[in-house]
């Protein structure tokens, strides 16, 4: 394919892929109360163990609307995930071999609950986080949590470790596509782990060191996970026989 036909076909992906957050943003703007009531729950927890003035606050006439849009935009990212990955996978396939191609279902059938597994965690991260800081109030002070800086951290949240959890899997296409040799991730461990910290670093909303462990940690332990496939993968291909390298 010419650059202007990868222009075009990434034009195409990213399209279909708004199209299916769009549509999922009219699910998620009907689930937006109960999603609502989850996220507050710990401030409310925190509130009331403390008997301290701790709460979300609308500051504005039209913020409870924005807040309301924010988090519809947040359910639309989690619910179509399955469609813009596949959409993804969809924009690479076109430079892979024939029979590459065949491990689209291997891809989505991995990133899709590599993808809802970070959700989860961060959904579990997130009061303990909110707990955390919360507790460096002074006593005696209230804490008016700003409802679009509240909505803009759990955001970040959810969808950095979403996408952070579905990286690994990338690396494994990349692999067995021969893009990128296993042990060439091996030996950039080191630069490896320093990116995935500062990466942390950098996409937990909290300045706070847990919230940054409780994401490195699981991206470290994935990362090896991905060298380790990939070169299980290319210990598997050299002991093929020219037979099994032709039927593959």
């Amino acid at each position: 394919m010419s650059l202007a036909d990868h222009l075009r076909e990434f034009r195409k992906r990213l399209i279909l892929s708004a199209i299916g957050i769009a549509l999922g943003m009219v699910a998620g703007w009907f689930l937006y109360t109960p999603v609502f009531e989850g996220l507050q729950a710990p401030v409310l927890a925190v509130a009331e163990r403390n008997d301290a003035l701790v709460t979300v606050n609308f500051s504005g006439v039209a913020t409870a609307l924005d807040m309301q849009l924010k988090v519809s935009v947040l359910l639309g990212v989690v619910i179509s995930a399955p469609w813009w990955l596949y959409q993804l996978w969809a924009f690479v396939a076109p430079g892979l071999k024939t029979t590459e191609r065949r491990y689209t279902v291997g891809f989505l059938a991995t990133a899709i609950p590599l993808f809802f597994s970070g959700v989860v965690f961060a959904w579990w991260v997130f009061p303990r986080a909110i707990d955390i800081l919360i507790s460096f109030t002074p006593e005696g002070a209230a804490n008016l949590l700003d409802a679009q800086t509240f909505m803009t951290f759990a955001m970040r949240l959810v969808i950095a470790f979403g996408i952070a959890f579905v990286f690994p899997v990338v690396m494994i296409a990349l692999t067995w596509a021969g893009v990128v040799k296993a042990r060439t991730w091996l030996k950039g461990w080191r630069w490896a782990v320093f990116l995935i910290f500062l990466a942390a670093a950098i996409l937990t909303p909290t300045p706070d060191a847990v919230t940054m462990l409780f994401m490195a940690g699981p991206m470290v332990a994935l990362y090896f996970a991905a060298v380790g496939v990939g070169l299980a993968r290319e210990r598997a291909v050299r002991r093929r026989t020219p037979e099994e390298e032709r039927l593959a």
